[in-house]
């Protein structure tokens, strides 16, 4: 295999754990192959494009490698987070240029793709939340489970100020991979098996403080 080829990375353990697993599951052979770039040497490039790639169409998060990786080299915590964290927002960025420009004539053809995440129903239910929300779904889809892809190309369907999606893009999902790659880092594998197990709802509890203490402010001022 030549250097750089991001197709089948040499993992005994994913190959073990590929036949554990059911063929139907794809979701789960999938988020297996994502955390078997671990192992590898280009695992560092392989963070960067996944984390690219999640923000428009990618269904597996960004965190599943990049938690094994700070736990690999926890005194790289701060730079794999920024890797993380820059290319989610250019990945988010090319969403909004794919629904600003050119979804309008292959959404049939990606919804036939099944996609996780990606359907006419979602799309949808983004064009609601904007209306109510604005921008603050985007910090939202960034920080939370909610699907960020869905939200990074409904944003160029309904014209959100790119600017502003810009900013709210880059301020979630840094705050989102600097406190995972931060937790990774500083306190090391005792944490994991506790992020793994309620990240989600730790996001969603975060994002209610958040908003809430916006909604104090300026019910106060």
């Amino acid at each position: 295999m030549a250097d750089g080829d991001l197709v089948e990375p040499p993992s005994a353990v994913a190959a073990v754990q590929a036949q554990k697993v059911p063929t139907w599951h794809l979701h789960r052979r999938l988020y297996d192959w994502v955390l078997s770039w671990a192992e590898s040497r280009h695992s560092g490039w392989a963070l960067f494009i996944m984390s690219f790639a999640e923000s428009s169409f990618f269904p597996i998060p960004p965190d599943v490698l990049l938690m094994p990786l700070v736990l690999g080299s926890r005194r790289k915590w701060f730079r794999f987070a920024l890797m993380c964290s820059l290319a989610s927002v250019l990945g988010g960025i090319a969403g909004y240029i794919i629904g600003l420009t050119v979804w309008e004539s292959i959404h049939e053809t990606v919804y036939s793709m099944h996609i996780p995440g990606i359907n006419a129903e979602n799309f949808d239910k983004a064009g609601t939340w904007y209306a109510k929300y604005d921008i603050w779904l985007v910090a939202a889809a960034g920080f939370t489970p909610l699907p960020y892809k869905v939200i990074t190309i409904s944003a160029g369907m309904f014209k959100i100020n790119f600017l502003t999606f810009v900013i709210a893009s880059a301020l979630s999902r840094a705050a989102r991979f600097f406190l995972v790659a931060a937790l990774m880092g500083l306190i090391g594998p005792t944490v994991k098996p506790f992020i793994d197990k309620y990240f989600n709802l730790l996001c969603i509890l975060f994002m209610v403080l958040l908003i809430g203490g916006f909604a104090a402010l300026k019910h106060l001022g």
